[in-house]
């Protein structure tokens, strides 16, 4: 009789230890479903660019322009001397004040990389102009140097070798996180060089044109046109430069870059080169 009840308890025992066990393994699974439904439910981030393009009804069928703000989001670039302003602040205000230009102009059709302030990586600002077969690629940054005297704006157009130390030096900044792919040797490599050739002489020709319009009229470095091997710049597959619109490093030029009037005359220099260039190609 004893050993029949005994025998009743440890079944009961291992019964209650098995549906213990279970309701603590559906109670985790419960959880860990939750966990994954609220994960799924947070997870909205924006496209990574925008195709978006801006006209005025004049400029139906025209060349496509792609304006890069430089950084933005995570990536806040250069702090001005102040340290009230980003370089990712003023490149923004500067491509949209751009972006307004050329459409009410009424020449060319201009695309964005951003609108806003997010972070882009430098295949993805490039992409826009490569879906958008776009005429022309214009990325604008704002420089800093370690020397508080060094001001003006400068142009970069894309060559496999630099100007000089500065240029090789800035392309190794801006060329952080790209994704540098080696060439196969084969044919179609071959080719590709070809065409990369006739789109840095192309380039080199927008940056001539944009250094023309803009002297006399903006603080421009010595020898402001200069070139190096920007990743930015080679994978656009479009005439393409690299526009450096001062130093925030130093007080002369934050000042003029946070003028709306100073600004102006950069954006319209920007804006009349961009314009003689594609009607140059038009012509050819």
């Amino acid at each position: 009789m004893n050993k029949r009840v005994a025998k009743r308890g440890a079944i009961a025992g291992v019964a209650v230890t098995a549906v213990t066990a279970a309701a603590i393994i559906f109670a985790f699974a419960g959880r860990s479903s939750d966990a994954a439904a609220q994960a799924s439910l947070t997870v909205n981030l924006p496209p990574a660019a925008s195709d978006r393009i801006y006209a005025s009804p004049i400029a139906r069928g025209r060349p496509i322009v792609v304006v890069d703000a430089g950084h933005g989001g995570r990536d806040p670039g250069a702090t001005s001397v102040s340290g009230q302003v980003r370089e990712k602040e003023l490149t923004l205000v500067l491509a949209q004040a751009l972006r307004d230009e050329l459409v009410k102009r009424g020449r060319v059709r201009v695309a964005l990389t951003r609108d806003d302030d997010r972070y882009l990586t430098l295949d993805d600002r490039t992409a826009v102009a490569r879906r958008l077969n776009a005429a022309m690629f214009v990325s604008i940054h704002i420089d800093s140097a370690s020397n508080p005297l060094a001001r003006g704006a400068s142009v970069y157009s894309l060559s496999d070798v630099a100007s000089d130390a500065e240029a090789a030096q800035l392309a190794v900044r801006e060329n952080n996180g790209a994704d540098r792919a080696a060439g196969n040797g084969s044919v179609d490599a071959m080719l590709a060089d070809l065409a990369m050739r006739a789109q840095m002489s192309a380039s080199a020709d927008l940056a001539a044109r944009l250094v023309g319009k803009a002297a006399g009229r903006v603080e421009l470095r010595p020898n402001p046109h200069r070139f190096a091997a920007f990743h930015v710049l080679r994978r656009a597959d479009a005439p393409a430069v690299l526009f450096e619109a001062g130093y925030l490093s130093n007080a002369d030029d934050e000042l003029l870059l946070r003028n709306p009037d100073e600004r102006a005359k950069m954006v319209l220099a920007l804006a009349q080169a961009i314009e003689a260039d594609v009607a140059a190609r038009a012509r050819r």
